[in-house]
């Protein structure tokens, strides 16, 4: 067979998978894929890695196969020949396409410390600066909710004009895994998107910290080092709290700070409490810290977490059903990075044991993932709490009556149950009147956005966790 003919064959089958699969799905999964020989009715395509081979099988094997027998008949037969043909051709996720962020070359002494006038600088040489920036982490992908579209519309407004704003500093803090990182990279990816010529650097405190030791010990060094940041025009430090009790840091860090603010650089923090709360730091930083906004990051409720799981699939090429969204969403409530964890790993899970990604293996997943508190509750006692709270008679509760009364209770137990229970979403409406797990997940789902929307709903709710609660 000619060369062309294996590459025609092979572009004909991407043309009908193109048709029936998601656009991203089919760039992430088949577009590194290259045909690279037809031998009769055996065609063999070049992928990656084993991964990528293991990941094809699972979940788009029968796509393939009934295309290639559109072309070749029905003895056509895929072979796999495990490789990265180039560099241009290797695997690349749709999070890691992103151009190289770069600053431009900026001068500084090569003897700073024997400057006699700061203002006249002999023999300057050229520093290429890193910004250390990631440029996955942007907006695009930084999914907008209740907990966090203060600090998301704050950051784009200082996008625009960096350091001539009224939020600077911005001080962003929050819990670990509420994307205070994430936002704090897309302001300066951002900020050099819109304004190349901003030399933007990004620095975790304990690396500050280590760089101003270094300066330190050595001797004549630390002019250099507070010469390098009181250049940089936007400054990224991410985990302030991290200074606590490091007095010499703290005072190297006041003077950067006070200098770039004068004239008018742009300073964003990142912490685990609010400037308040920061316990041995100096009060003139404290203060400092207060001069711009304190925006806090939350964790994200119901609704956001159903974006991010879909953003997320989305990106990384995988089509997760609705009802595995919705149950991974209900389960996984503390912080983004879980769920963004428990993504990778029922991915990896369905991928590497040749399974469909099903509400079944999420369920058996996230039982292992998620740590849970449960063992004091119960369905039979939550049921009773819920009874006793609305005066309901608890045979009226398991029947099949479709009150509003009787099914909102219901809803609120299997809620609860959900919540401050082991038990999967099966047991839960087995001892719920005989009801499947798809209505289970449903009264969750019903009862998240009720208590988003109705306050009078969020307080019956309240009040019967905390009698629940012992206390």
């Amino acid at each position: 067979m000619s060369e062309a003919l294996h590459n025609k064959v092979w572009n004909n089958c991407l043309h009908i998978i193109k048709d029936n699969i998601q656009q991203q799905s089919f760039k992430t999964w088949f577009e590194p894929i290259k045909a690279i020989k037809l031998s009769g009715s055996v065609l063999t395509i070049a992928v990656p890695s084993l991964f990528f081979m293991d990941f094809i099988e699972a979940h788009y094997l029968d796509l393939i196969s009934k295309a290639l027998k559109r072309e070749l008949g029905k003895d056509a037969k895929l072979e796999y020949n495990v490789k990265v043909i180039s560099e241009e051709d290797s695997l690349k996720l749709p999070q890691n396409n992103s151009q190289e962020i770069t600053n431009k070359s900026v001068p500084f002494p090569n003897q700073a410390s024997q400057i006699a006038n700061p203002f006249v600088i002999p023999g300057l040489r050229q520093l290429q600066i890193d910004p250390q920036l990631n440029p996955n982490c942007n907006f695009s992908n930084f999914i907008e909710g209740d907990c966090n579209r203060l600090a998301r519309s704050a950051g784009i407004t200082i996008s625009d004009n960096p350091g001539t704003n009224a939020f600077n500093p911005i001080f962003l803090y929050g819990g670990s895994g509420l994307g205070k990182t994430h936002l704090a990279q897309a302001i300066g990816v951002a900020i050099k998107e819109k304004h190349p010529e901003k030399i933007v650097l990004y620095v975790s405190a304990h690396r500050f910290q280590t760089q101003y030791m270094d300066a330190v010990n050595v001797k004549n060094k630390l002019t250099d080092f507070l010469h390098f940041y009181q250049m940089i025009d936007v400054l990224i430090i991410d985990d302030v709290h991290e200074f606590s009790g490091k007095p010499g840091t703290q005072n190297a860090f006041f003077h950067i700070f006070s200098h770039l603010h004068n004239l008018s650089k742009q300073l964003i923090l990142t912490s685990d409490k609010a400037p308040v709360d920061l316990q041995d730091l100096e009060q003139r930083l404290l203060s400092r810290f207060k001069w711009g906004l304190s925006a806090e990051l939350l964790p994200p409720d119901y609704q956001t977490r159903i974006a991010i799981l879909k953003s997320k699939s989305y990106n990384d090429g995988i089509e997760l059903p609705d009802e595995v969204i919705s149950y991974i969403a209900s389960r996984v409530t503390t912080n983004i990075r879980e769920i963004e964890g428990t993504i990778v790993s029922l991915l990896a899970q369905a991928t590497l044991n040749h399974k469909p990604i099903t509400l079944g293996l999420a369920e058996s997943l996230i039982e292992k993932l998620v740590s849970r508190q449960r063992t004091e509750y119960s369905i039979a006692g939550i049921q009773k709490t819920v009874c006793d709270y609305f005066k309901i008679n608890p045979e009226l509760f398991l029947s099949g009556s479709r009150k509003r009364e009787l099914v909102q209770a219901r809803q609120i137990a299997m809620y609860l149950s959900r919540n401050l229970t082991n038990n999967s979403l099966a047991t839960i409406g087995t001892k719920t009147g005989g009801r499947d797990h798809a209505t289970v997940l449903h009264a969750y789902n019903t009862v998240c956005d009720l208590i988003d929307t109705d306050r009078s709903f969020k307080k019956y709710v309240q009040d019967i966790e905390k009698q629940l609660k012992p206390s």
